[in-house]
C-alpha cells in the first residue's frame, strides 16, 4: 500500500491535522517538520483527486470531501467551492482525532515556559512532554490498526516543535544529555512547570582549627527540634565545615537548598591541613549559574575566617559526586601526636617504623563508631611510617595509608580490636593527643 492510498484510508476514517498525519511518515525525507509532510500529502492527494473529478471520475469529489472534512485542507475546500460542490457544515469535524488541536498551542506554551525562565540564569535547556495516558493508547492503537512504520511518537514531536521555538524565543541551546533546566510541558492541559537541575562545584577545604565537625550534628536528644540540652538550636555544635562553606553558597545561587559531599571526614578533633579534602557543593534549583568562583571563594573564606578555608572551586556535575565517593579509600597522609606511659628510645622509634611501613592493619570497627557503624573487621594497608622523637615520653608519627584507616586506634590499640598497633608492639601504653590530616591524595 502506497502513501497516498494509506493516508486516504486514515482520512476516511479519522480527522487528521497536519501535524499528526504528517507524523505517520516521519521517518521519510529530510528538512520537512510534520506539519509539512501532512499538509504535502493532503496537496498531492488534493491535485490528484480534483484530476479525476475533471475526468468525471465521482471517487475525485470524494476524496476532495474527505480532505476538506477530516483532511482540514484549505486547498480542497476552494476546489470544491470553485465546482460548487458543497459540504454541509455539520461535517466538518471540531478537532483532530489525536492531538485534539493541541498543536494549536505550542506557540502559547512556549511564551508560558520563556516567562517562567525570566528569573533563572541558564545556557542550555531540555523540553519534556506530559501526556495523558489515554492520549499516547489512542495514538498506539492508531498506529497498529494503520500499520505504521515509519512514525514517531506524538511525545518527540511535541519536545521537538516546543523546544525549537522556545530556542528562538531565548537564545539558548537545546541539550538532551545533561540540561540546567528540563522545562516540562502538558500540552492537553496547556500546563508549564520547570525543573531546575542542581548546580555542582568541587574543590578543597581545610579546617584550620579543632572542634568542628564537617557535617551539621543534630542533638541526640531532639533530633533537630530544639530542646534544653542543645539550647534549643537543634545541633550538638554551633557549626560545621558543611554549615560553612555552604552557607556564602547558598546565597551566591539563590538555591533552595545544599548538600555538602566530601571524600571521607576527619574527626571533630582533627585538622585538615596540607592541600585540603577534595569535596562538592550541590546546590537545589538554583537560579544563578553564571558564578564568579575566585569571588564566591574569596566570600567563603571571608565567612569562615580562620576556620575553614576552600581553594580550587570549579564546576563540577554529579559524576564528581561519585568519584569523591568511590575515591574515599585513596591513599591519605595523616599526621599524629602520641603520648607513652613509659619513655621511649630511638629503638623504639626504629622498631615502629620497620613494623609498621607495608604492614596489613586488621581493624574491627572501633568501639567509639560502634553506634553508627556495622561491626567489620577490615583490612587496611599502611605505604609508610615516619617518627619523630619530641620528648621523653612524647613522639610524633607521620602515616601514609588507605583511606579507612582509623589512625586513633592504630595508637591505642582499641583494646586489641587494632592489630597491630603502637601500643603493642612497644609493651607501652600509647594515647594519641593530636591528629591531622596532612594529605588526601586523589586527582581532582
Amino acid at each position: 500500500m502506497d502513501i497516498l492510498e494509506k493516508t486516504l484510508r486514515m482520512l476516511e476514517k479519522y480527522p487528521l491535522c497536519d501535524h499528526c498525519l504528517g507524523r505517520q511518515f516521519a521517518l521519510l525525507g529530510h528538512g520537512m517538520g510534520n506539519d509539512e509532510r501532512g499538509k504535502s500529502v493532503k496537496s498531492v492527494l488534493a491535485f490528484q483527486a480534483h484530476e479525476d473529478s475533471l475526468s468525471k471520475d465521482r471517487d475525485g469529489v470524494k476524496v476532495l470531501k474527505v480532505l476538506a472534512t477530516n483532511g482540514f485542507s484549505e486547498t480542497a475546500k476552494q476546489i470544491l467551492a470553485k465546482m460548487k460542490k458543497r459540504v454541509p457544515r455539520k461535517a466538518f469535524p471540531k478537532t483532530c482525532f489525536l492531538c485534539e488541536g493541541k498543536f494549536m498551542v505550542f506557540e502559547d506554551l512556549a511564551r508560558k515556559a520563556l516567562k517562567l525562565l525570566e528569573e533563572l540564569e541558564y545556557s542550555n535547556f531540555l523540553v519534556g512532554v506530559e501526556l495523558p495516558m489515554k492520549t499516547e493508547e489512542r495514538e498506539d492503537e492508531f498506529k497498529a490498526e494503520f500499520e505504521v512504520s515509519h512514525g514517531e511518537s506524538m511525545r518527540n514531536e511535541f519536545g521537538r516543535v516546543i523546544g525549537k521555538r522556545l530556542a528562538e524565543l531565548n537564545g539558548k541551546t537545546v541539550e538532551f544529555k545533561k540540561p540546567e533546566i528540563v522545562v516540562l510541558v502538558g500540552p492537553f492541559a496547556e500546563s508549564v512547570r520547570l525543573a531546575v537541575n542542581p548546580l555542582f562545584v568541587s574543590g578543597r577545604y581545610k579546617k584550620l582549627v579543632r572542634g568542628i565537625p564537617q557535617s551539621k550534628w543534630f542533638c541526640s536528644n531532639c533530633h533537630g527540634k530544639g530542646c534544653e540540652k542543645c539550647n534549643w538550636t537543634g545541633k550538638m555544635y554551633h557549626e560545621s565545615v558543611e554549615e560553612l562553606i555552604e552557607e556564602p553558597f547558598l546565597e551566591a545561587t539563590g538555591g533552595t537548598k545544599a548538600s555538602f559531599h566530601a571524600s571521607g571526614r576527619e574527626d571533630i578533633d582533627a585538622r585538615m591541613l596540607g592541600p585540603g579534602r577534595p569535596f562538592v557543593v550541590e546546590a537545589t534549583a538554583p537560579k544563578k549559574r553564571f558564578l564568579d568562583l575566585r569571588r564566591l571563594e574569596d566570600s567563603v573564606n571571608a565567612h569562615a575566617k580562620g576556620k575553614v578555608e576552600v581553594s580550587r572551586l570549579k564546576f563540577a556535575d554529579k559524576d564528581a559526586v561519585r568519584r569523591l565517593k568511590k575515591g574515599e579509600s585513596n591513599q591519605k597522609e595523616y599526621r599524629v601526636t602520641i603520648e607513652f606511659d613509659d619513655k621511649i628510645t630511638v629503638k623504639d622509634l626504629r622498631l615502629l617504623k620497620e613494623k609498621l611501613t607495608n604492614a596489613m592493619i586488621k581493624q574491627q570497627t572501633p568501639r567509639r563508631v560502634l553506634h553508627r557503624r556495622a561491626d567489620l573487621t577490615r583490612e587496611k594497608y599502611i605505604y609508610d611510617v615516619r617518627v619523630k622523637k619530641l620528648s621523653p615520653r612524647k613522639a610524633e608519627m607521620k602515616v601514609r595509608c588507605q583511606g579507612g584507616l582509623y589512625v586513633k586506634e592504630l595508637v591505642s590499640g582499641d583494646e586489641g580490636r587494632t592489630t597491630p598497633n603502637v601500643s603493642e608492639l612497644l609493651n607501652n601504653k600509647a594515647k594519641p593527643v593530636k591528629l591531622d590530616v596532612l594529605n588526601v591524595i586523589m586527582g581532582d
